[in-house]
């Protein structure tokens, strides 16, 4: 079986033993793969995240010196059933399933680990329990798509945005441009797209973004006034006292009448941001420009360390979120959201390539205005992104 293999920061195709599936475990002939970013990620920083997993509990991510076949967005056709499987799921089913795979009395990370080789390669192991049909004859491509529309479905979910409230999007690569595609399919009707990439933000227009903005000529969060949000500590200081009058004046006591008001959910305006990007220093650039009580969903995931200047969230009242993955009834949700056509992802697809382009299409991925997510196709012999 030929899979591409990363190790010491190096990509090769190499042909390894045929997979056999092991009890509760189901063989895929992998259809599409996509590359994620974290893959771009781990390929130079896995040492540094294996330490990190390894601090809250978790051991069995891969290090640089390990072979590791990437790969954990993918769809496949069933092909072979291991030992006690229910075989509800006929062989040729195209499938999609969520990336972890029981090895023993361990769960692993399909593609994150050595243990649990992932889907750049002709072929893949799965949960029975964690597979789901594709329906409605989704394309592969589209069903590709699945895993990450799930993690940008839970960061949405996560993030408890109404229809009414100002979604700003700090981010246009793959991340961002599924956040706010799921955005849009859940009705947000404002979503502010920001990006210093040209193609990156006429992608975010075709998945529907309604504002979009360059950050080196505006900020995304200059409009705040247009909003009705709250910009400055005496804006802040003058509501209280402002409402705390009025509220005086009524024929009952002043807290009752506030109580009644906590209780509607009646508040002051305020953003839902989305930080999409990833790197060191965009969380305090947030914090720097956000308006008063804003609320801030980190869903790129830096490999590095950061700073950021707490004291400014207090100031502001700033409510942070940090946000992983998705629980198996999101990815469920995702992908009958993309065969039901709620749910646009199509800006998304980019390029496709084979297993023996793959080391090419990670340093074409280098490039914003050209890319946002490559999908591999291991029947492709091809060297060079289509």
């Amino acid at each position: 079986m030929k899979a591409v293999v990363c190790q010491n920061a190096e990509l090769r195709v190499d042909e390894r033993a045929a997979l056999q599936p092991a009890k509760g475990q189901v063989l895929l002939n992998v259809l599409r793969c996509g590359i994620c970013g974290s893959d771009l990620h781990l390929r130079h920083h896995c040492d540094h995240m294996r330490a990190l997993t390894k601090r809250v509990g978790y051991e069995r991510i891969g290090g640089s010196s390990d072979e590791i076949v990437f790969g954990h967005e993918f769809c496949g056709e069933v092909v072979e059933h291991g030992q006690n499987t229910s075989r509800k799921i006929k062989t040729g089913t195209v499938v999609c399933a969520v990336p972890l795979i029981r090895n023993g009395q361990h769960v692993d990370l399909t593609g994150l680990s050595p243990f649990a080789p992932g889907a750049y390669a002709e072929q893949v192991l799965v949960e029975e329990t964690l597979i789901v049909p594709v329906p409605n004859g989704l394309s592969p491509d589209r069903a590709a798509l699945t895993e990450p529309m799930a993690v940008a479905l839970h960061a949405v979910n996560r993030s408890e945005i109404k229809k009414g409230d100002v979604a700003i999007v700090i981010g246009c690569g793959p991340v961002g441009l599924g956040v706010i595609s799921m955005l849009k399919a859940k009705g947000v009707k404002t979503v502010v797209a920001s990006d210093f990439s040209k193609g990156r933000r006429e992608l975010a227009k075709r998945c529907g973004a309604d504002v979009v903005v360059d950050p080196k000529e505006n900020s995304p969060y200059k409009n705040w006034q247009d909003y009705g949000f709250i910009g400055s500590a005496p804006q802040l200081l003058e509501l209280a006292l402002d409402t705390r009058e009025k509220l005086g004046k009524l024929p009952v006591p002043w807290w009752q009448s506030w109580r009644l008001i906590e209780a509607l959910g009646i508040q002051p305006k305020r953003p839902v941001i989305f930080e999409c990007v990833g790197v060191p220093g965009i969380l305090q650039t947030i914090l720097d420009g956000a308006p008063l009580m804003s609320r801030v969903i980190v869903v790129g995931v830096c490999m590095q360390s950061d700073m950021i200047e707490p004291s400014m969230g207090i100031n502001k009242e700033i409510d942070m979120r940090f946000v992983i993955g998705y629980t198996p009834l999101e990815y469920r949700d995702a992908l009958q959201m993309l065969a039901e056509g709620k749910v646009n992802a199509d800006p998304l697809i980019t390029g496709t390539v084979g297993l023996a382009g793959v080391a090419a299409a990670f340093d074409a991925l280098g490039d914003p205005e050209k890319h946002a997510k490559i999908l591999i196709d291991p029947k492709t012999t091809g060297q060079q992104v289509i």
